[in-house]
């Protein structure tokens, strides 16, 4: 497979368009930022283990019948995944009460929530990421009803799943976000699953072990997303 031009650089990865048309590469860089890019560091690493990380959930995904878009991995810091029609939209699942559910509504951190919350956000960096409804996503064409519940009922089965996972490793799944797309006429899971765009607690300690390190300045950020890839049994050699 031949790479060929950048198609569009995030805020972590860069994606690249490829001789298949039915194929893109995503690169994971060592880029870190938070605060819609106010803040913006390099930690050495940490493109590889979030690469590593992605494709060893995503295999747990697909093994449990969840359709993604991972294809394989090309390289240390480098995968292959199916060119998607990217759905601009994000859905978040909270298990336990953390980061903005708590300055919005006003809630303590660490609240147990059942049932998981469930909330839709517009991805849009310059307005920060609005929340959004059903009725906003179907009313502005970004997604039909059939495809809004078929993300509803993938990303609570991605939470069925990865909650079992993580808590065979001694974790805790506070948080988590996905993002959709469609491919073939299907709603297919896209984007990534690492610590950059989830939140992990030891289950013991309830030690931050996500991206949080870096928004709150704790340090140790790439030692903790490695130790969450020791912890699944991810390869980081």
């Amino acid at each position: 497979m031949k790479i060929l031009n950048e198609l569009y650089a995030g805020k972590a990865k860069t994606v690249y368009e490829t001789d298949d048309s039915e194929r893109l590469v995503l690169r994971f860089r060592d880029d870190t930022s938070a605060f819609d890019g106010a803040k913006i560091e390099q930690l050495a690493r940490k493109g590889m283990v979030n690469n590593r990380t992605n494709a060893f959930i995503m295999e747990k995904l697909e093994a449990a019948g969840i359709v993604t878009h991972f294809d394989r991995l090309l390289s240390a810091n480098e995968a292959v995944v199916k060119r998607l029609d990217m759905i601009p939209i994000e859905c978040v699942v909270r298990n336990i009460s953390s980061g903005s559910i708590c300055k919005r509504l006003g809630v303590e951190e660490g609240l147990t929530l059942l049932p998981p919350t469930f909330e839709f956000f517009l991805k849009d960096d310059a307005r920060h990421d609005p929340m959004v409804n059903e009725f906003h996503i179907r009313s502005f064409g970004w997604a039909s009803e059939d495809e809004v519940a078929a993300m509803k009922t993938q990303t609570f089965a991605v939470n069925d799943c990865l909650k079992a996972l993580f808590a065979e490793a001694g974790l805790l799944l506070v948080d988590y976000k996905l993002e959709f797309g469609r491919y073939q006429g299907d709603v297919v899971l896209g984007d990534e699953f690492t610590a950059d765009g989830c939140r992990l607690w030891d289950a013991k300690t309830r030690e931050k072990l996500d991206k949080d390190r870096f928004r709150q300045g704790l340090g140790g950020v790439v030692e903790a997303y490695e130790e969450v890839a020791h912890r699944l049994g991810v390869d980081l050699d």
